[in-house]
């Protein structure tokens, strides 16, 4: 029996959506980094870069090396009402810098507040005895940035 023939066509394939996903909360002396799956919409801190500069970008490679994802995902702070601010401009830039040197998609997202969240989720922690409360909230907050990336871009 003969397999059915298919017809090829000459239209580009749907660009895949990155599965794995690395965040950074980007701060002048610190970024938190984060790892998580799409498929399971989940993120789980990894540390802390204390560096800044070509120092920063060379930790965030080893970073990337380590843990291999398919994409980064970048939190860009804005005001309250939506405006940008200095840090956006900061973390447009670097997002800008990440995207030539890592040659992976980089995905800004809005992070207004994810410290807030991050700190809160440390505070509930340690009030009920939890693991939370040793982790550091840069980390933490590059997780709230990761898990808004997931919860937008539900299926």
């Amino acid at each position: 029996m003969n397999a059915p023939h298919l017809e090829s066509t000459n239209e580009p394939l749907p660009e895949r959506k990155p599965q794995t996903l690395m965040a950074f909360d980007l701060g002048q002396k610190r970024t938190g980094v984060a790892f998580g799956s799409a498929m399971l919409a989940s993120a789980q801190p990894l540390g802390v870069i204390e560096a800044n500069g070509d120092k920063r970008l060379q930790e965030m490679a080893q970073y990337i090396k380590q843990w291999q994802p398919e994409g980064l995902v970048v939190g860009v702070p804005f005001y309250p009402d939506g405006k940008p601010h200095e840090q956006t401009r900061f973390a447009q830039n670097l997002a800008k810098q990440m995207r030539a040197q890592f040659k992976l998609p980089v995905i800004e997202v809005d992070e207004r507040y994810s410290t807030t969240q991050a700190k809160s989720w440390v505070q509930e922690s340690s009030l009920k005895g939890g693991q939370k409360a040793g982790v550091n909230v840069d980390a933490l907050s590059a997780c709230v940035i990761l898990n808004q990336y997931f919860e937008s871009h539900k299926s």
